[in-house]
């Protein structure tokens, strides 16, 4: 990936972690992936890179324990970890646990 998501406009890290996500994690059935670095302005970590909220709903989730799906999210951008993204909160459910959501 080199300095590219660094460089990335903030649309460009959207798109760029939503492609990767659901890249990883097929089928997607839904994913939303928030920048939330506006709100951390000022931070000691704000400088290290940005701070994005994702929520995702995959198959590839079924039978593991939150642990397990928030690794697997975090291998999927491990290297954007390393370069540009500071803080990275994490919602991942079941096509099944996110049918039984209240609407």
């Amino acid at each position: 990936m080199s300095d590219a998501f660094l460089h990335a406009s903030p649309e460009e890290r959207l798109a760029f972690i939503r492609s990767r996500l659901c890249a990883a994690l097929a089928p997607v059935i839904s994913i939303d992936v928030r920048d939330d670095s506006a709100q951390h302005a000022g931070h000691a970590g704000a400088a290290a890179g940005g701070h994005y909220s994702v929520t995702i709903v995959a198959a590839a989730f079924a039978g593991k324990p939150r642990v397990a799906r928030h690794r697997m999210v975090y291998d999927a951008l491990a290297d954007a970890l390393q370069r540009g993204i500071h803080a990275l909160a994490i919602t991942a459910y079941t096509p099944e646990e996110a049918g039984s959501l209240p609407r």
